[in-house]
C-alpha cells in the first residue's frame, strides 16, 4: 500500500450516502468502495440504487446495500438507520448529499408546498439523520459526517433562494453538530459549485452555449469525478484534525 492509500484508506469501513444512486453521490459511492468502504446507497428510486449497488459490488468487490428512502420525511429516516445498523452493525462516515432545487419562473409562483419539499430534503432531513447516526457514532468513538453544500449558499441567485437558504442553514447545522459530536465525531461541509450531472443536464447547462461559468476561476463547469478528492478526504482520517469547515470544490466562484 503506498502513501497515499493508506492516508485515504477506508478498509472494512461502512459509508452511508444519500442520494447515492446518481450524480456525485454516486460518484463518491464508488470512489468510498474502491478505497475499501462497504457502502450504503440511499434514494427514492429503489431500481437505481440496486443497480448502482450491483455495480459497485462487481468492480470493486465490496458490499453495497441498496436502500428505498425519502430524505425529506421525517418518519422513514429511522429506518434507514435501522437497516444500515442490522446489515452492517456501524456507520463509520455519513454524506448527506441528497437535494433538489426545482425551477420556477418567479417568486411569487414558489408554493409552500414546493418551499417545504425543498427545506424538508435539504435540511430537515440531514439534521434528522445526523442527529440519529452522529449519536451511534459517539457511543462507537468515532465517525465523519459530511454535508454536502452549495456554492448557492453563498452567492444565491434569483432562481435558487429555497434551496439557497436551505443550504445556508446546513453550512451552519455543520458547525453546530461538530459541537454537539466532538471530539469524536468530525462534521464538515463540502461545498459544491456547478458540476455537469444528470440535473444540470435537465436544466440545460450541458446545451449553455453562453459561457455562463466564465465568472468562476477555472471558467469551466467540474466533472462529477471531481468531488471524489475532497469527499475522500473528508470521509478518511487524512481529515482526523478538520471538523466544523467548509471546503469548497467550486471551480472558484468570484
Amino acid at each position: 500500500m503506498g502513501y497515499a492509500d493508506d492516508v485515504f484508506d477506508l478498509t472494512d469501513r461502512v459509508v452511508l450516502i444519500t442520494g447515492g444512486s446518481r450524480g456525485l453521490g454516486r460518484e463518491m459511492a464508488f470512489a468510498a468502495a474502491r478505497c475499501g468502504a462497504d457502502v450504503v446507497i440511499a434514494s427514492r428510486n429503489m431500481d437505481n440504487c440496486v443497480a448502482v449497488a450491483k455495480e459497485i459490488q462487481a468492480q470493486t468487490g465490496r458490499a453495497a446495500m441498496a436502500y428505498q428512502v425519502h430524505v425529506g420525511r421525517w418518519d422513514q429516516l429511522d429506518g434507514l438507520v435501522d437497516a444500515t445498523y442490522d446489515r452492517f452493525g456501524k456507520v463509520d462516515t455519513l454524506i448527506n448529499n441528497a437535494g433538489m432545487s426545482p425551477l420556477y419562473d418567479k417568486l411569487s409562483n414558489v408554493t409552500e408546498k414546493l418551499f417545504d419539499a425543498v427545506v424538508n430534503l435539504n435540511l430537515k432531513g440531514p439534521f434528522r439523520l445526523s442527529a440519529l447516526v452522529g449519536e451511534r457514532m459517539v457511543a462507537a468513538g468515532r465517525g465523519s459526517i459530511v454535508n454536502v453544500s452549495s456554492t448557492g449558499s453563498l452567492r444565491p441567485g434569483a432562481d435558487i433562494i429555497p434551496y439557497a437558504a436551505a443550504k445556508a442553514g446546513l453550512n451552519a447545522m455543520t458547525e453546530g453538530l461538530a459541537r454537539a459530536f466532538g471530539p469524536m465525531v468530525r462534521v464538515n461541509t463540502l461545498m459544491a459549485g456547478p458540476y455537469l450531472t444528470d440535473v444540470s443536464k435537465a436544466w440545460g447547462l450541458d446545451q449553455d452555449k453562453t459561457n455562463r461559468f466564465g465568472q468562476l476561476s477555472l471558467q469551466r463547469a467540474g466533472d462529477p469525478r471531481e468531488i471524489v478528492g475532497a469527499a475522500l478526504f473528508l470521509a478518511s482520517d487524512a481529515s482526523s484534525f478538520t471538523t466544523g469547515s467548509i471546503l469548497r470544490a467550486d471551480g472558484g466562484i468570484p
